[in-house]
């Protein structure tokens, strides 16, 4: 996916409800280049999903943690939905 289509995917999903990975819920609105979480009114921007999209291409993230940015809970809660990350390396069961 293309960071142009990652972004609209981003956008077309706002209202809905997510989960990081602990099972904490939020939803978000996008206003531009940003997302709004509802959750603690957290702010995060489109070059930080970016950001994460290009590490998580890389790959060997399993979790936030590893993202290691701003906001990483619900950047990974959104993109793992999405299908942009790895929940569990490979050959591991949950």
């Amino acid at each position: 996916m293309e960071k142009e289509e990652l972004w609209q995917e981003i956008a077309r999903h706002a209202g809905e409800t997510f989960f990081t990975k602990k099972g904490l819920p939020f939803s978000y609105a996008v206003r531009g280049g940003e997302m709004f979480v509802d959750r603690r009114e957290k702010t995060i921007t489109r070059s930080t999903f970016e950001k994460a999209y290009d590490k998580l291409q890389k790959g060997g993230i399993y979790g936030p943690k590893a993202l290691g940015m701003y906001g990483a809970p619900y950047i990974w809660g959104v993109l793992s939905r999405l299908g942009a990350a790895q929940k569990e390396p490979p050959g591991e069961n949950p």
